[in-house]
């Protein structure tokens, strides 16, 4: 996908490649990468609150989220940390509306974030309530129950990157909550349509898949690099070719 943007962006001398570090090399790696020619960096998991301890800037999305999926490393020497998943997200979700995250991770938080900002009243579901409480403390968000509909709702979950994966099995949600909800996200992506991206599109409601939210933050952090805006149409189709 960003090999692909670099090339209609006709950055020839540009790169992007895969980079496999474990947590205990986290920090000496990402030291090292300005010296080796490297512009910037996107980061996954385990790695997005590591990225944000190692930064010396820090966005304030990305303070406020707590983990950072974006480095930019300066002339200066500065590594800069933001977070473009909260940012690809507030580009789908409407103003306002209550809102469900279904999770309590890193994506979670990204999701939590975003939705404030647009003015949703969020509520979070988590398998481990606690979880739940905690991040909503954080957020003036609340833990979900099953008698509260939602207008949007958010997948942070593993659930979906299996294409067996049921989500009403899997996930506190019912047909019912679907087809009273107004738009769908679900952050989980792979080579198949997740089943709950499929119940909602069956539904009715309107659907974002985790593919376009990948292009979007991907995009964003291009852009974060380069200074050029990110050729959307030709990172999808990127994305859809694999």
């Amino acid at each position: 996908m960003q090999n692909a943007a670099l090339a209609a962006l006709g950055l020839s001398d540009w790169t992007y490649q895969r980079l496999p570090v474990p947590p205990e090399l986290f920090e000496e790696t990402v030291r090292g990468l300005p010296g080796s020619g490297f512009a910037g960096a996107n980061v996954t998991i385990p790695h997005k609150e590591a990225a944000l301890a190692v930064a010396t800037e820090v966005t304030p999305e990305a303070r406020a989220i707590g983990a950072a999926n974006t480095l930019t490393f300066t002339a200066e020497g500065a590594i800069e940390a933001t977070n473009t998943d909260g940012f690809a997200l507030l580009q789908v979700v409407p103003e306002g509306g209550r809102a469900l995250v279904l999770g309590a991770g890193g994506s979670a938080r990204a999701a939590v974030w975003a939705l404030k900002q647009a003015g949703a009243d969020v509520t979070i579901w988590n398998r481990t309530p606690e979880r739940a409480i905690a991040l909503g403390e954080e957020f003036d968000a609340w833990p979900w129950t099953a008698d509260q509909p939602t207008d949007t709702l958010v997948n942070c979950t593993a659930i979906g990157l299996d294409e067996a994966d049921d989500p009403f099995s899997e996930l506190p949600i019912t047909p019912e909550l679907l087809e009273r909800s107004q738009l769908v996200v679900d952050l989980a992506y792979g080579a198949h349509e997740t089943g709950l991206v499929r119940a909602a599109r069956a539904a009715g409601v309107q659907t974002v898949d985790g593919a376009e939210i990948l292009v979007r933050q991907g995009a964003l952090s291009l852009t974060h690099w380069t200074g050029l805006e990110a050729p959307l149409d030709v990172m999808r189709a990127a994305v859809a070719a694999r």
